[in-house]
């Protein structure tokens, strides 16, 4: 394995959104980052140099983004206390806490959810 992050943040081409370029902070496992605003949770936390999202629920064996599009779960962390949120479909927004997530985790009931919240996660509101 090597020790070089895999990932290195472009920079962003001349007339773009400013939002992109905007410094944000957040925390991961209650260690503090600054990141680029405008891209993903996933996106801002590999930039980051974070490897390691997850463990799986059988062996433990570390997981971490794959598909970046939504299809593989593998980037599973908790984001401000909602778990099983997949970090390639949430955009980070400062102050978020994620955490690591480690094994199965059950589902909030929905009586618990934001309903705000619901339909923005992806086009079908699940």
């Amino acid at each position: 394995m090597t020790s070089k992050p895999l990932f290195r943040v472009l920079q962003p081409a001349a007339g773009t959104d400013a939002e992109a370029e905007t410094v944000i902070q957040i925390w991961f496992n209650d260690q503090s980052f600054s990141v680029p605003g405008g891209r993903s949770v996933a996106a801002a936390l590999l930039a980051a140099g974070v490897r390691r999202f997850r463990a799986t629920p059988v062996s433990g064996a570390p997981r971490a983004p794959y598909c970046m599009m939504g299809a593989c779960f593998e980037c599973l962390v908790e984001i401000d206390g909602m778990p099983s949120r997949q970090s390639c479909m949430v955009t980070v927004q400062d102050g978020m806490r994620i955490h690591s997530q480690e094994g199965a985790r059950d589902l909030p009931p929905l009586s618990d959810l934001d309903p705000s919240q619901a339909s923005t996660e992806n086009a079908h509101g699940r």
